[in-house]
C-alpha cells in the first residue's frame, strides 16, 4: 500500500485525492491524518518531506513524492495511461496552465487565510490584493470554460480551487456574474470523485 500524509482540510490534498477516484486506486493508498502549520513542523512529516507541507506520498518502494502536481503526474503514468496529465502537445499546455492557475488560487487563498487568522495584525493591503487576484483568475475562467473539458489535472485543481472557496470565503459568493463557471462547477461537483472528497474541519 501507498500511503499519503493527508489532512481533509487541504486543498491541495483533496486535489490529489479527486485524482485518486478519478484513477480508481483509493483501495491501494492509506490515509493518514496529520496537522502542518506555516509557523511549525511536523514530526511524522519532517522524515519524509523537509518541506513540512502536505500532500506527501510514501511509495511502496520507500520513495517519497511530494507536491500535489507530481504525486498525480505520477500516479497518472503509472495507473492512468496518462488521462489526467496528456503527453499531447496541443491539450498538455492547457492542461498544465489550468493547473498552474488552480494551484495558484489555492495558494492565494491559503495566504489569504493566514492573513485572516492574524486578526488585529492583518494586513488590509495584503488581503485586499489576495481577493483582488482571486477576482481576476476567476474572470479568465469564466472566459475560458471551454478548457475544463475534458476532465484533466487542470479541471481537477479549478475544481479543488472553486470548492476551497466555497469552503473558507463563501462570503465572497463567486458566482455571481460567472454563470458558465458556475455551471461547469455544479456539473463538476457531482462527480463521484468530488463527492467523496468534500473538506471536513477536522485536526
Amino acid at each position: 500500500m501507498m500511503r499519503l500524509l493527508w489532512s481533509s482540510r487541504s486543498p491541495f490534498v483533496r486535489k490529489v485525492m479527486i485524482a485518486v477516484h478519478e484513477l480508481g486506486l483509493q483501495n491501494r493508498i492509506t490515509l493518514e491524518r496529520v496537522l502542518v502549520s506555516a509557523k511549525t513542523t511536523n514530526e511524522i512529516v519532517m522524515p519524509f518531506n523537509p518541506l513540512s507541507q502536505i500532500p506527501t506520498l510514501v511509495l511502496e518502494s520507500g520513495a517519497v513524492l511530494f507536491d500535489s502536481p507530481v504525486i498525480i503526474e505520477f500516479l497518472d503514468t503509472e495507473y492512468g495511461s496518462g488521462t489526467l496529465v496528456p503527453s499531447d502537445p496541443a491539450r498538455r499546455w492547457t492542461v498544465l496552465r489550468l493547473q498552474a492557475l488552480g494551484d495558484g488560487l489555492m495558494s492565494l487563498n491559503v495566504l489569504r487565510i493566514g492573513e485572516k487568522n492574524r486578526e488585529a495584525l492583518a494586513s488590509a493591503p495584503h488581503a485586499a490584493a489576495f481577493a483582488a487576484k482571486t477576482r481576476a483568475t476567476l474572470d479568465v475562467l469564466e472566459r475560458e470554460v471551454a478548457t475544463l473539458e475534458p476532465l484533466s489535472v487542470g479541471s481537477i485543481a479549478i475544481a479543488s480551487a472553486l470548492a476551497h472557496l466555497d469552503f473558507r470565503f463563501a462570503e465572497d459568493a463567486w458566482r455571481d456574474g460567472r454563470p458558465a463557471l458556475a455551471t461547469w462547477f455544479a456539473a463538476m461537483s457531482q462527480r463521484q470523485s468530488m463527492q467523496a472528497t468534500e473538506p471536513v474541519e477536522i485536526y
